[in-house]
Protein backbone atom coordinates (compact mmCIF):
# COMPACT_ATOMS: atom_id res chain seq x y z
CA UNK A 1 0.00 0.00 0.00
CA UNK A 2 1.38 3.85 -0.82
CA UNK A 3 0.98 5.99 2.10
CA UNK A 4 3.25 9.02 2.10
CA UNK A 5 3.83 11.41 5.54
CA UNK A 6 1.62 11.23 8.32
CA UNK A 7 -2.00 10.30 7.37
CA UNK A 8 -5.15 12.28 8.25
CA UNK A 9 -8.44 11.06 8.32
CA UNK A 10 -11.69 11.50 10.11
CA UNK A 11 -12.33 10.07 13.14
CA UNK A 12 -15.40 8.38 11.17
CA UNK A 13 -13.39 6.48 8.70
CA UNK A 14 -11.63 4.85 11.10
CA UNK A 15 -12.25 1.59 9.72
CA UNK A 16 -12.85 2.81 5.81
CA UNK A 17 -10.23 1.71 3.52
CA UNK A 18 -7.65 4.34 2.63
CA UNK A 19 -6.83 5.16 -0.89
CA UNK A 20 -4.66 7.52 -1.50
CA UNK A 21 -4.58 9.41 -4.78
CA UNK A 22 -3.11 13.08 -3.43
CA UNK A 23 -0.42 13.55 -1.60
CA UNK A 24 -0.52 16.91 0.58
CA UNK A 25 -2.73 20.11 0.03
CA UNK A 26 -3.44 21.85 -3.18
CA UNK A 27 -4.21 25.00 -1.21
CA UNK A 28 -1.45 24.79 2.20
CA UNK A 29 -1.76 28.67 2.77
CA UNK A 30 -3.91 28.66 5.97
CA UNK A 31 -2.69 29.94 8.57
CA UNK A 32 -3.32 27.21 11.55
CA UNK A 33 -2.57 24.52 9.63
CA UNK A 34 1.17 22.43 9.55
CA UNK A 35 -0.73 19.30 8.48
CA UNK A 36 1.02 19.23 5.03
CA UNK A 37 3.89 21.25 5.56
CA UNK A 38 6.70 18.36 4.78
CA UNK A 39 4.55 17.27 2.05
CA UNK A 40 4.31 18.89 -1.69
CA UNK A 41 1.27 18.55 -3.19
CA UNK A 42 0.80 15.97 -6.09
CA UNK A 43 -1.42 13.59 -8.15
CA UNK A 44 -0.56 10.07 -7.44
CA UNK A 45 -0.84 8.04 -10.87
CA UNK A 46 -3.69 5.76 -11.41
CA UNK A 47 -0.93 2.80 -12.36
CA UNK A 48 -0.22 3.39 -8.54
CA UNK A 49 -3.75 3.10 -7.31
CA UNK A 50 -4.69 0.44 -9.49
CA UNK A 51 -1.94 -1.40 -7.45
CA UNK A 52 -3.34 -0.49 -4.37
CA UNK A 53 -7.00 -1.31 -5.19
CA UNK A 54 -5.69 -4.76 -6.29
CA UNK A 55 -4.47 -5.40 -2.43
CA UNK A 56 -7.82 -3.97 -1.25
CA UNK A 57 -9.60 -6.89 -3.43
CA UNK A 58 -7.31 -8.80 -1.80
CA UNK A 59 -8.01 -8.16 1.86
CA UNK A 60 -11.01 -6.59 1.84
CA UNK A 61 -13.19 -7.42 -1.32
CA UNK A 62 -16.27 -6.71 0.46
CA UNK A 63 -15.50 -3.03 1.74
CA UNK A 64 -18.35 -0.79 0.94
CA UNK A 65 -16.59 2.34 1.93
CA UNK A 66 -13.61 4.19 0.89
CA UNK A 67 -12.05 7.10 1.91
CA UNK A 68 -9.62 9.19 -0.53
CA UNK A 69 -6.54 10.50 1.03
CA UNK A 70 -5.09 13.61 0.58
CA UNK A 71 -5.40 17.27 1.76
CA UNK A 72 -8.26 17.81 -0.66
CA UNK A 73 -8.42 15.13 -3.34
CA UNK A 74 -11.97 17.04 -4.65
CA UNK A 75 -8.96 19.42 -6.42
CA UNK A 76 -8.93 16.66 -8.92
CA UNK A 77 -11.11 16.85 -11.84
CA UNK A 78 -13.74 15.60 -12.78
CA UNK A 79 -12.68 12.94 -15.17
CA UNK A 80 -9.76 12.30 -12.68
CA UNK A 81 -12.77 11.39 -10.01
CA UNK A 82 -14.29 9.49 -12.74
CA UNK A 83 -12.00 7.06 -13.68
CA UNK A 84 -11.06 7.01 -9.60
CA UNK A 85 -14.55 5.97 -8.90
CA UNK A 86 -15.31 3.70 -11.98
CA UNK A 87 -11.67 2.14 -10.68
CA UNK A 88 -12.93 1.73 -7.37
CA UNK A 89 -16.14 -0.13 -8.23
CA UNK A 90 -14.56 -2.04 -10.81
CA UNK A 91 -12.48 -3.73 -7.62
CA UNK A 92 -14.41 -3.71 -5.09
CA UNK A 93 -17.91 -3.64 -6.43
CA UNK A 94 -19.97 -3.78 -3.62
CA UNK A 95 -18.18 -0.17 -2.68
CA UNK A 96 -21.61 2.42 -2.00
CA UNK A 97 -19.95 5.15 -0.67
CA UNK A 98 -16.60 7.14 -1.15
CA UNK A 99 -15.73 9.72 0.99
CA UNK A 100 -12.64 12.67 0.88
CA UNK A 101 -11.74 16.14 2.31
CA UNK A 102 -12.84 18.82 -0.30
CA UNK A 103 -12.46 23.02 -0.49
CA UNK A 104 -15.00 25.02 -1.08
CA UNK A 105 -12.94 26.08 -4.31
CA UNK A 106 -12.84 22.29 -5.15
CA UNK A 107 -16.57 22.25 -5.73
CA UNK A 108 -16.33 25.76 -7.36
CA UNK A 109 -14.66 24.38 -10.25
CA UNK A 110 -17.10 21.90 -11.10
CA UNK A 111 -20.43 22.10 -13.18
CA UNK A 112 -23.88 20.47 -11.76
CA UNK A 113 -23.67 17.83 -14.06
CA UNK A 114 -20.46 16.77 -13.15
CA UNK A 115 -21.56 17.14 -9.57
CA UNK A 116 -24.62 14.73 -10.40
CA UNK A 117 -22.33 12.32 -12.29
CA UNK A 118 -20.15 12.23 -9.04
CA UNK A 119 -22.95 11.36 -6.81
CA UNK A 120 -24.58 8.70 -9.05
CA UNK A 121 -20.46 7.17 -9.10
CA UNK A 122 -20.76 7.25 -5.33
CA UNK A 123 -19.05 10.18 -4.62
CA UNK A 124 -21.34 10.94 -1.55
CA UNK A 125 -19.57 12.17 1.63
CA UNK A 126 -17.57 15.36 1.43
CA UNK A 127 -15.48 16.85 4.60
CA UNK A 128 -15.34 20.68 4.06
CA UNK A 129 -13.01 22.91 6.47
CA UNK A 130 -15.39 25.78 6.75
CA UNK A 131 -13.78 26.74 10.02
CA UNK A 132 -16.00 29.59 10.54
CA UNK A 133 -18.41 32.20 9.69
CA UNK A 134 -16.95 35.05 10.12
CA UNK A 135 -15.10 36.68 6.88
CA UNK A 136 -12.64 38.50 8.94
CA UNK A 137 -11.29 35.65 9.75
CA UNK A 138 -11.58 33.62 6.88
CA UNK A 139 -9.86 36.93 5.75
CA UNK A 140 -7.07 37.10 8.11
CA UNK A 141 -6.01 33.10 7.84
CA UNK A 142 -6.13 33.21 4.19
CA UNK A 143 -8.73 30.68 3.86
CA UNK A 144 -9.17 31.94 0.29
CA UNK A 145 -13.28 31.67 0.32
CA UNK A 146 -15.81 33.87 2.05
CA UNK A 147 -18.78 32.77 3.85
CA UNK A 148 -21.22 33.60 1.04
CA UNK A 149 -19.23 31.47 -1.35
CA UNK A 150 -19.31 28.87 0.89
CA UNK A 151 -23.06 28.86 1.48
CA UNK A 152 -23.20 28.88 -2.64
CA UNK A 153 -21.30 26.00 -2.55
CA UNK A 154 -22.79 24.06 0.21
CA UNK A 155 -26.23 24.50 -1.72
CA UNK A 156 -24.51 23.20 -4.74
CA UNK A 157 -23.95 20.30 -3.20
CA UNK A 158 -27.72 19.57 -1.22
CA UNK A 159 -29.06 20.32 -4.79
CA UNK A 160 -27.50 16.86 -6.18
CA UNK A 161 -27.59 15.01 -2.79
CA UNK A 162 -24.19 14.82 -2.09
CA UNK A 163 -23.55 14.51 1.73
CA UNK A 164 -21.19 16.51 3.66
CA UNK A 165 -19.59 17.46 7.27
CA UNK A 166 -18.82 20.89 8.03
CA UNK A 167 -15.91 21.65 10.35
CA UNK A 168 -15.83 24.32 12.83
CA UNK A 169 -12.98 25.34 14.40
CA UNK A 170 -13.41 26.81 17.53
CA UNK A 171 -11.07 29.80 18.99
CA UNK A 172 -9.97 31.08 15.77
CA UNK A 173 -11.64 34.24 15.68
CA UNK A 174 -9.12 34.86 18.50
CA UNK A 175 -9.06 36.87 21.98
CA UNK A 176 -12.48 38.92 22.26
CA UNK A 177 -14.03 37.71 19.08
CA UNK A 178 -15.19 33.96 19.81
CA UNK A 179 -18.60 35.55 20.25
CA UNK A 180 -19.35 37.13 16.96
CA UNK A 181 -17.64 34.33 14.91
CA UNK A 182 -20.06 31.89 16.62
CA UNK A 183 -22.87 33.98 15.87
CA UNK A 184 -22.30 34.49 11.90
CA UNK A 185 -21.43 30.38 11.87
CA UNK A 186 -24.38 29.63 13.54
CA UNK A 187 -25.77 31.89 10.79
CA UNK A 188 -24.04 30.18 8.37
CA UNK A 189 -25.33 26.39 9.23
CA UNK A 190 -28.54 27.62 9.70
CA UNK A 191 -28.83 28.36 6.51
CA UNK A 192 -27.91 25.02 4.73
CA UNK A 193 -28.54 21.30 5.63
CA UNK A 194 -25.02 19.58 6.86
CA UNK A 195 -25.37 15.74 7.52
CA UNK A 196 -22.89 16.30 10.28
CA UNK A 197 -20.70 19.54 12.23
CA UNK A 198 -17.49 18.70 13.63
CA UNK A 199 -15.75 21.15 15.90
CA UNK A 200 -12.04 21.45 16.68
CA UNK A 201 -10.48 23.60 18.89
CA UNK A 202 -7.42 25.92 17.57
CA UNK A 203 -4.07 24.51 18.90
CA UNK A 204 -1.40 26.78 18.00
CA UNK A 205 1.29 24.52 16.52
CA UNK A 206 5.01 25.84 16.28
CA UNK A 207 6.08 26.53 12.93
CA UNK A 208 2.80 27.63 11.22
CA UNK A 209 2.21 31.50 10.61
CA UNK A 210 -0.42 31.49 13.35
CA UNK A 211 1.96 30.71 15.63
CA UNK A 212 4.19 32.96 14.42
CA UNK A 213 1.55 35.54 14.62
CA UNK A 214 0.81 35.04 18.13
CA UNK A 215 4.85 35.13 19.30
CA UNK A 216 4.91 38.94 17.36
CA UNK A 217 1.80 39.67 19.57
CA UNK A 218 -0.16 40.38 15.71
CA UNK A 219 -2.74 37.46 17.35
CA UNK A 220 -4.18 37.29 20.25
CA UNK A 221 -5.06 33.60 21.16
CA UNK A 222 -8.73 33.16 22.76
CA UNK A 223 -8.72 32.02 26.53
CA UNK A 224 -9.93 28.60 27.49
CA UNK A 225 -13.08 30.10 28.93
CA UNK A 226 -13.59 32.32 25.55
CA UNK A 227 -13.60 29.35 23.39
CA UNK A 228 -16.34 27.57 26.04
CA UNK A 229 -18.12 30.24 25.68
CA UNK A 230 -18.15 30.46 22.07
CA UNK A 231 -18.85 26.56 21.72
CA UNK A 232 -22.00 27.60 23.92
CA UNK A 233 -23.10 30.66 22.03
CA UNK A 234 -22.92 28.48 18.62
CA UNK A 235 -24.80 25.84 20.08
CA UNK A 236 -27.71 28.46 21.56
CA UNK A 237 -27.91 29.42 18.45
CA UNK A 238 -27.73 26.85 16.41
CA UNK A 239 -31.02 25.40 14.49
CA UNK A 240 -30.94 23.52 11.66
CA UNK A 241 -31.22 19.87 11.93
CA UNK A 242 -28.01 17.72 11.87
CA UNK A 243 -25.61 16.37 14.82
CA UNK A 244 -22.65 18.10 16.36
CA UNK A 245 -19.69 16.01 17.13
CA UNK A 246 -17.40 18.87 19.42
CA UNK A 247 -15.35 15.52 20.53
CA UNK A 248 -12.16 15.73 19.53
CA UNK A 249 -9.33 15.68 21.31
CA UNK A 250 -8.41 19.69 21.33
CA UNK A 251 -11.87 20.38 23.25
CA UNK A 252 -11.45 20.64 26.73
CA UNK A 253 -14.83 20.08 27.27
CA UNK A 254 -16.52 17.52 24.59
CA UNK A 255 -20.11 17.60 23.59
CA UNK A 256 -21.94 15.50 21.44
CA UNK A 257 -25.79 15.71 20.47
CA UNK A 258 -28.77 16.15 17.86
CA UNK A 259 -29.79 19.62 17.10
CA UNK A 260 -32.24 20.57 18.37
CA UNK A 261 -33.61 17.74 20.57
CA UNK A 262 -29.95 17.49 23.03
CA UNK A 263 -29.41 21.38 22.82
CA UNK A 264 -30.04 21.73 26.25
CA UNK A 265 -28.04 18.94 27.51
CA UNK A 266 -25.35 20.05 25.81
CA UNK A 267 -25.37 23.72 27.39
CA UNK A 268 -25.48 22.34 30.50
CA UNK A 269 -22.16 20.49 30.17
CA UNK A 270 -20.64 23.63 28.63
CA UNK A 271 -22.30 25.83 31.61
CA UNK A 272 -20.87 23.58 34.11
CA UNK A 273 -17.57 23.74 33.02
CA UNK A 274 -18.33 27.15 33.00
CA UNK A 275 -18.83 26.96 36.56
CA UNK A 276 -16.65 24.63 38.06
CA UNK A 277 -13.25 24.96 36.07
CA UNK A 278 -11.22 27.84 36.36
CA UNK A 279 -8.76 29.35 33.45
CA UNK A 280 -5.62 27.44 34.60
CA UNK A 281 -7.50 24.11 35.17
CA UNK A 282 -8.12 24.41 31.15
CA UNK A 283 -5.54 26.26 30.07
CA UNK A 284 -3.02 23.24 31.52
CA UNK A 285 -4.84 20.78 29.28
CA UNK A 286 -4.02 22.44 26.08
CA UNK A 287 -0.47 23.31 27.23
CA UNK A 288 -0.58 18.98 27.03
CA UNK A 289 -1.24 18.55 23.51
CA UNK A 290 1.05 20.99 22.21
CA UNK A 291 3.86 18.67 23.62
CA UNK A 292 1.90 15.76 22.04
Amino acid sequence: MHYTGTIYRPPAEAKTLLLQVTVGCSHDRCTFCSMYKDVPFRIEPIEQIEEDLREFRSERPDAKRVYLVGGDPFVLSFERLKIIAEKIKEYLPLCETISMYARITNIKTKSTEELKALRSLGIDHLYIGIETGHDETLTRIHKGNTAEEAIIQCKRLEEVEITYHGIYLNGLAGHSKGEISALETAEFFNQLKPKSIGITSLTLIPGTNLYEQKLKGEFLEATEFERVQELKCFIEHLDTNTKVFANHVSMATPVVGKIPEDKPKMLKVLQDTIDDFDEDELRQYREQLRQL
